[in-house]
């Protein structure tokens, strides 16, 4: 039986990659799902030509910027909603 953790297809290690770098998705969650460590994750991101800092850091921006356009709709739909409300009550 072997040991260790699987290796990965070139076309593997580059969908890694553009999951994290276009999607922001998280190292852990990749690494799970493609049962590797997710050392070996990061020893690609530190391969790569634009640097590991600089892809985990657009991955973190791609997440924030996701939370805060649903925190912003929700506060413009409670802003809506409560428009309306003040309207009918002003009737």
């Amino acid at each position: 039986m072997p040991r260790g953790y699987p290796s990965l297809t070139p076309q593997q290690r580059q969908e890694i990659l553009n999951r994290i770098k276009e999607k922001g998705e998280r190292t852990a969650d990749l690494a799970k799902e493609y049962g590797i460590h997710p050392r070996i994750i990061y020893a690609m991101l530190s391969r790569t030509v634009i640097g590991p800092n600089t892809l985990l850091e657009l991955a973190k921006l791609k997440r924030e910027h996701d939370a805060l356009l649903a925190i912003i709709g929700q506060l413009v739909a409670d802003q809506k909603m409560g428009k309306k409300n003040r309207q009918e009550y002003g009737n």
